[in-house]
């Protein structure tokens, strides 16, 4: 059952924004209806609950589209297969096995958090306070890895958690606060099966934003993503490119980037610990 428009949806609500019974299972039988017939059941990041291989993806899944994210999910698993194996590696051999994902700062957090865990736990955090106390893991992403990996029933959202939850609640509004979008996820969320659940808003998101448009726009949260192309972005990902194949002076960079912010860039990194300086040569 796929609704057309909200008003079947809106007519069941009462005030202050409590779903009745009704509503909410006319919503969640709109979600397993798209997902039984056109969920993405094959994703690799859905065939286990490891949270180390969870935080991988979620991290990879940041501002990324999944079919980049594909063969670099796998790519970089063969490399690190556990979270010990991306501990104790260098943050320069993490940062080349990222390269074509851009964001180089989730790599680093990512190899962060695994030296956490390794150094600091006994397991991996399966609260949401011990995940968020790790580098580079917000309250959105301990959700998802909850969910994803052990199966909690936690609310979180995320882009295309507002996709669906706007389209379907708020068509006439803007400036949607999360606040009101997160009071719906947990009237509306499956306790039972939380993982698959929100499997099928990732999926029933994906469908609308293509179909539809992006209803994300109506939240008061809304950024909208930066042009990459001559952005200090591609900069520095041009520079993890080149260091990545071997160390460079600044002179040599400055023939292969020729943009006047190449050292602001270069001087961001060092500070950062992406980029090391040693006899006159930068080095990942």
């Amino acid at each position: 059952m796929i609704l057309s428009n909200t008003d079947t949806i809106l007519s069941y609500m009462i005030s202050g924004m409590k779903l009745s019974h009704q509503a909410q299972e006319v919503f969640r039988e709109t979600l397993w209806d798209y997902y039984r017939a056109h969920g993405r059941h094959d994703l690799p990041w859905r065939q286990t609950e490891d949270p180390y291989a969870v935080m991988v993806s979620e991290l990879m899944l940041q501002q990324t589209q999944v079919p980049r994210v594909l063969p670099k999910y796998h790519e970089f698993l063969e490399q690190f297969p556990t979270v010990h194996a991306l501990a104790v590696s260098d943050l320069g051999v993490v940062l080349r096995a990222w390269q074509g994902l851009g964001y180089n700062r989730r790599a680093k957090f990512l190899w962060q958090a695994a030296r956490r865990i390794v150094d600091d736990c006994n397991h991996f955090p399966d609260t949401s306070a011990g995940l968020v106390a790790l580098p580079g893991i917000g309250p959105n992403t301990a959700g998802a890895i909850l969910a994803y990996a052990f199966n909690q029933p936690i609310v979180f959202i995320e882009t295309n958690v507002r996709t669906v939850y706007i389209h379907h609640f708020f068509a006439d509004r803007t400036d949607i606060s999360d606040r009101e979008i997160l009071n719906l996820v947990e009237q509306t969320l499956d306790r039972e099966n939380p993982r698959e659940f929100y499997w099928a808003l990732m999926d029933y998101g994906t469908h609308l934003k293509a179909t539809v448009g992006n209803a994300n726009k109506a939240s008061k949260h809304y950024v909208k993503q930066s042009r990459f192309h001559g952005s200090r972005r591609q900069i520095r990902g041009a520079v993890i490119r080149e260091l990545g194949a071997q160390p460079h002076t600044a002179v040599s960079l400055r023939t292969l980037i020729t943009d006047d912010r190449l050292q602001g860039v270069l001087d961001d990194l060092v500070r950062e610990d992406m980029v090391y300086l040693r006899d006159g040569k930068y080095h990942l």
